[in-house]
């Protein structure tokens, strides 16, 4: 079977990833299962081969920097098909890649379980709102769809800095600005500088990956951008000792005044299976109020957690809140909301 044939079977399948991997049958991920196409192993040669080829689909790519860095990022489109994104590397001496399958259409958030209080956050005029949570867990959907909330109801230049892009955005009522890393710009830290530069009302930035990164894009939140960038934390209080321990300590308090008064919002996000198997998002929504700006500001900050239990507001609820709802809307399950439950025992009061 060809590349192509392959990358459109993944998407008739609903698939979420392709697994090209030496050692294994050609293997998809679906509704959080991996099934595998047919019993034949791939060998280092068919691995090969197939890299190849995607390499070509994503316009004659050079195919070296995987083999002299071992690992490549990047992504490419099948008109009519799909938008892939890949993540190519080394194992074991042969070629191997993970390929993550993203729609052309941007889906409705209201269909995929968004609550309407996170796209509200498309209003916010300036500061900074993050999207955290585990690897795959739909931050980038999440985000798009906040981005295409402003682009189509607002007149903003939005820029947008990804690794890879992975969304696109067509111009409605914003102009939209999309910048691949390594593509585009050198890095975060160089495009992020430069973005300010260029006029924007709002920044999309793909990860907050390390200390140059997040000291820039408080900048940025500070001088009246509105910043949007993900975090793989989860949990308000858990995000906001990350970004302070990644300075010198000699600044933490410095960064704890400034982070108090730009950022506006935390929304972690986890996939739960529901009562069919398949995953579905579940939300913990922290909009920061002049209270939990003073916890930030004194050092207080396991004290959010309990507010946030507290609370049952649809802008302010805890990851165990969302799973009861969940529950009670007869979607997941007992036992699937006390597994991913933050605090197990309170939760089985509730419950």
């Amino acid at each position: 079977m060809n590349i192509v044939n392959l990358l459109k079977k993944a998407v008739e399948a609903h698939a979420s990833d392709i697994f090209i991997v030496a050692g294994l049958p050609i293997s998809y991920r679906a509704n959080g299962s991996i099934h595998h196409e047919n019993e034949e192993k791939l060998m280092p040669p068919q691995t090969k081969k197939y890299l190849e080829e995607i390499y070509e689909l994503a316009g004659n790519r050079d195919i070296n920097i995987l083999e002299e860095k071992g690992d490549d990022d990047f992504s490419f489109a099948l008109p009519g098909i799909s938008r892939f994104r890949v993540s190519s590397y080394k194992q074991r001496g042969a070629l191997s890649a993970v390929v993550r399958i993203i729609t052309f259409d941007l889906p409705q958030p209201e269909l995929i379980g968004i609550p309407q209080q996170i796209i509200d956050f498309s209003k916010l005029s300036k500061g900074l709102v993050l999207i955290t949570g585990p690897a795959g867990s739909g931050k980038s959907t999440t985000l798009a769809c906040i981005i295409n909330e402003i682009n189509k109801t607002q007149e903003k230049h939005i820029i947008t800095l990804e690794d890879p892009i992975e969304f696109l955005h067509r111009h409605q009522k914003s102009i939209v600005s999309q910048r691949e890393v390594k593509v585009d710009t050198k890095s975060y830290v160089v495009a992020l500088r430069a973005s300010l530069r260029q006029s924007p009302d709002v920044i999309l930035l793909g990860e907050m990956r390390d200390y140059e990164t997040i000291d820039v894009t408080m900048t940025a939140a500070e001088t009246g951008h509105l910043v949007f960038s993900t975090l793989h934390t989860i949990g308000a209080a858990n995000t906001i000792d990350r970004i302070i321990d990644v300075f010198p300590a000699s600044q933490q308090r410095q960064i704890a005044v400034q982070l108090s008064m730009v950022l506006q919002a935390i929304v972690t996000q986890q996939l739960v299976p529901d009562i069919n198997g398949e995953l579905i998002p579940v939300f913990e929504i922290m909009t920061v109020t002049p209270a939990i700006r003073n916890m930030i500001r004194d050092h207080k900050i396991p004290q959010i957690d309990g507010i946030l239990y507290a609370s049952n507001k649809p802008d302010m609820i805890s990851t165990d809140m969302s799973l009861l709802n969940l529950y009670k809307e007869g979607k997941i399950t007992k036992e699937t909301a006390l597994n991913y439950a933050t605090n197990e025992e309170m939760l089985k009061k509730k419950l």
